[in-house]
């Protein structure tokens, strides 16, 4: 028997390499060369060819049944029939390969011992070779699901074989530098930029285990052959990569225990602990979809099958076109001449700002007016002027803008009074109340600016003129500081002084505290210094106003300068804004003490978030989107934290989410911890408990106005969570889907006759369906943890089963997923896919909505719903963290700008 070289083989299977346009053309799959596995090392002199027949054959003539006759010491061809059963003509092919197979068993009884293992693969082979040929047309690759598929089975991220190599070929003499040119198995995945460091082991054992390589580490030569192979773009090279990889014994077939393996190695490569805890459940899944007749093993052609599935959305000619249209607006224009490409930013930003815009040119105009009064009426009193010159007027125009700062600061925290104006008034029209934080900083900002120009101007400036004076020049100030002083002391000393350097210090340290790097707790700081980050650190240090304001009117009364009472103003700047201040903080005690709640039910959920649901107080009137403060004496019985509610208008109880984020949260999840025990009954959550007498007291206020509650505005809705800030969307997507419902019954009860059916309590229809008008919603829930979707699974699957017209779109991301097509995600989406068309469950999520992996292209989003909703105004509401805000904003304007669709954005800030 006549051996190959290896580079014959390489040829011999290059020739007969079949590339996916050739296999469409012939209409046929033809199969040729040497049989894989170990049997790849020895090809006959003969080789048979199976063809499939055209498309005029029945299905039962496209393949051909061999029984082999395997024993110790010799095999024999024993029959070759149809799939029907009837035996075939003398075929010269066929007679070859049988007697091919016949002469090598009698080489002799020792090799055909060692070849028999061998040998019985070759009735696998066959079999596989001719399974390929049942069903041809299933696997039409010029469609959408091969472009799909195609795309998928990446082992890299960057498959650019020249850039690609360059950058593996450098990290391998870093890590060889001092290893004889040997690249350890341990630090392949570095080497060809893969994350996952154990799925990168498995793919360089199957890559060596099909070269024949012993030994955990591997030369340049063979790394490069590594490389080419998994750079490869044929979608049929990355799947027999893939099917390799499975297959750990190299005997071409997948049994269900290395499916079981695989689906723990693709789940902890994707942090999916839960599939991985169910790996064996999830293997017998897909063994009795892939492997009917039970024999026990998959080929490679059903992880085709499986891959090659159309998907179940196709875009219709017309949204294509519109959606190429739109592809083509979109393209970022350069303008070469700067007055035309200036004027026309300045018009978006005006369309865009225009409610920030004519706030704050009012706030600044007004404040250059303060200014410029005090300066003017300083630099015309000429006693005072000639001493302390224009200092003096620089330090009485700021210390004019800081008495109004000091009492607008306080305007927008007032929320109870912000609640009432965007609820009962049309001034949200034209007031920006989502940015009333925003404001509160930038008047922070212009506080601390005022309060360095005057404190510059007085102390560097104005009393060193007074100490230096001549007599006859100081003589007019006596009237106001007494005899000329000799040293600074004379000028602290007084109240003017003391107060003014102790309302510098307090606001220093205010301001340093609510910066976000020590709000956030961001710094290290060594241990002792922890306390002064966190949020309970600014919580704590912004109560200083107190103080702050306190001191602020003594010193605007004990001026040196102003004598008649009448023109110490400061007084009456500050009396409205901290009267209605004062009042806010009565109304948040008596409500919170007088509407007092019950804890109904605890649960504990993976990603430490605390659910609690709790009465709801009677007149406890809300929308969905709005927030409420909640306190809890066993914790702290002064701190108050808002948080979103998730629960429905027409619910009947309140219900928040927490995540343990910082000290008050984490000591609030373990009081309630405490109480709690496992779930039984397949109910969610780590820890659960139901009414408890031992529960601790718990304190709300509320509710409050957000930007979320205007979505009732729009038609059509966008709403974009993204970790824990899904919760206000939650509550949106239940209020929605009971709108829907009781719209529904109100229509059917009026088509049956006489209002049958109406609850003659509820708000008369008109009222409804002037208030209600959104007609589609499109949520998207992004997070990194799958245990995450345990927190809204029972709302995401009532959701799902209530929203008969398709009204709400829901989709799920789970980031920690590598994206879709991914080979280390590969088996997760073939199981995800079974496991809900079977079952109607999603692996991922837990849920009837399926998830999607890694993050959302946000882009294709807002041109999707560009094209299905033309000239449509569409809200788009965000809650999360910062990162996201300016890319889900600057998308809402460059849509609302190029398109006839109009995005308005908003983002949750409180």
């Amino acid at each position: 028997m006549q051996k190959m070289s290896a580079e014959d083989g390489n040829r011999y299977q290059h020739h007969h390499h079949h590339s996916d346009t050739e296999v469409l053309a012939n209409d046929k799959v033809p199969h040729s060369g040497p049989l894989s596995g170990p049997l790849n090392k020895r090809a006959g002199r003969k080789s048979a060819r199976f063809n499939v027949p055209d498309s005029t054959s029945s299905k039962d003539d496209g393949y051909v049944e061999i029984t082999l006759d395997v024993r110790d010491d010799s095999v024999a061809v024993h029959s070759v029939k149809a799939a029907n059963g009837a035996d075939l003509q003398e075929d010269p092919e066929l007679s070859l390969l049988a007697k091919g197979l016949e002469k090598r068993s009698t080489v002799g009884a020792s090799m055909v011992r060692n070849a028999s293992a061998k040998i019985r693969q070759v009735g696998h082979e066959l079999k596989r070779l001719t399974s390929f040929s049942k069903k041809p047309a299933r696997f039409d690759r010029t469609k959408s699901a091969a472009a799909h598929a195609l795309k998928g089975l990446k082992f890299i991220t960057k498959t650019d074989a020249g850039h690609g190599w360059a950058a593996v070929e450098k990290r391998f003499d870093e890590i060889t530098a001092s290893n004889n040119g040997a690249l350890p198995r341990a630090r392949f995945g570095e080497c060809i930029g893969m994350e996952s460091k154990e799925f990168a082991g498995q793919l360089f054992d199957a890559l060596a285990r099909k070269r024949n390589i012993e030994g955990d580490a591997i030369n340049k030569a063979h790394l490069k052959e590594f490389w080419d192979q998994i750079s490869n773009q044929s979608f049929d090279a990355r799947l027999q990569t893939f099917f390799e990889m499975v297959d750990k014994d190299a005997d071409g077939r997948i049994t269900e225990e290395e499916v079981r393996e695989i689906i723990s190695l693709s789940a902890s490569a994707n942090k999916l602990s839960n599939i991985q805890k169910q790996a064996e459940e999830y293997a017998a899944l897909i063994m009795e979809e892939l492997d009917p007749d039970h024999l026990g093993y998959i080929m490679i052609n059903n992880l085709e099958m499986l891959l090659l599935q159309a998907p179940n959305q196709s875009v219709r000619g017309e949204s294509r076109n519109l959606s190429q249209m739109l592809s083509q607006k979109l393209k970022p224009t350069y303008d070469s001449n700067p007055v035309t490409r200036f004027f026309r930013d300045t018009k978006y930003f005006l369309q865009d700002n225009w409610q920030r815009v004519w706030v704050m040119a009012l706030w600044i105009g007004v404040m250059c007016g303060l200014f410029t009064y005090k300066y003017i009426e300083y630099r015309r009193r000429e006693d005072v002027f000639k001493v302390m010159g224009h200092c003096v007027c620089f330090a009485k125009g700021a210390a004019e803008t800081l008495k109004l700062n000091m009492a607008l600061i306080l305007l927008p925290v007032c929320r109870n009074t912000i609640t009432w104006l965007r609820n009962k008034t049309k001034l949200g029209a034209a007031v920006p109340f989502d940015d009333n934080l925003n404001f509160h900083k930038v008047i922070a900002v212009a506080i601390s600016i005022g309060v360095g120009i005057h404190a510059i101007s007085h102390l560097a400036c104005d009393f060193p003129r007074l100490l230096h004076a001549t007599p006859d020049e100081y003589k007019p100030m006596i009237k106001y500081f007494g005899n000329q002083p000799e040293s600074y002391w004379h000028f602290v000393k007084h109240p003017e002084g003391v107060t003014g350097i102790v309302m510098v210090v307090l606001m220093a340290i205010a301001f340093t505290l609510a910066a976000p790097c020590f709000r956030r707790g961001r710094l290290d700081l060594p241990k002792p210094l922890k306390k002064l980050t966190g949020f309970n650190a600014f919580w704590y240090s912004h109560h200083l106003f107190v103080i702050v304001y306190t001191l602020l009117i003594v010193h605007g009364i004990k001026l040196f300068l102003t004598q008649k009472w009448y023109k110490k103003t400061t007084w009456m700047y500050l009396a409205v804004p901290v009267t209605l201040y004062l009042c806010e903080r009565l109304t948040r005690l008596l409500r919170s003490s007088i509407k007092p709640v019950t804890i109904q039910k605890v649960a504990v959920y993976p990603g430490n978030v605390l659910a609690l649901h709790m009465s709801r107080p009677n007149g406890f009137r809300y929308k969905s989107g709005q927030y409420m403060f909640v306190n809890c004496a066993a914790v702290s019985p002064f701190e108050w934290h808002p948080f979103s509610i998730t629960s429905a208008p027409g619910d009947d109880y309140l219900s928040v989410h927490i995540r343990t984020l910082g000290d008050w949260t984490r000591q609030l999840r373990t009081v309630f911890s405490e109480v709690c025990q496992q779930p039984t009954n397949g109910k969610s959550g780590m820890l659960r408990a139901d009414y408890n007498p031992d529960f601790p007291r718990v304190l709300i206020d509320g509710p409050y106005g957000a930007p979320a509650q205007d979505y009732k505005k729009y038609e059509v809705v966008l709403l974009v969570g993204l970790g824990i800030g899904a919760t206000p969307m939650i509550s949106i997507v239940k209020d929605i889907v009971n709108n829907i419902r009781a719209r529904e019954e109100e229509e059917s009860a009026l088509e049956n006759g006489n209002g049958v059916g109406v609850n003659k309590t509820s708000p008369p229809n008109s009222k409804r369906k002037e208030s209600f008008k959104t007609r589609r919603a499109y949520f998207y829930w992004v997070t990194r943890e799958q245990g995450s979707f345990d927190w809204f699974k029972g709302i995401m699957n009532e959701v799902a089963e209530m929203d008969h017209n398709h009204v709400i779109e829901l989709h799920n991301y789970c980031t920690s997923v590598y994206e879709e097509g991914d080979a280390r995600s590969a088996l997760i989406a073939m199981l995800q896919s079974l496991n809900h068309a079977k079952n109607g469950v999603d692996v991922v999520s837990g849920t009837r909505v399926k998830s999607h992996f890694a993050k959302p292209n946000w882009r294709n989003v807002y041109k999707q719903i560009a094209v299905n909703h033309n000239n449509t105004r569409v809200g788009v509401f965000y809650c999360g963290a910062p990162a996201l805000t300016k890319e889900l904003g600057q998308l809402a304007s460059d849509f609302s700008h190029k398109t006839s669709t109009k995005f308005d954005f908003h983002k949750e800030n409180f």
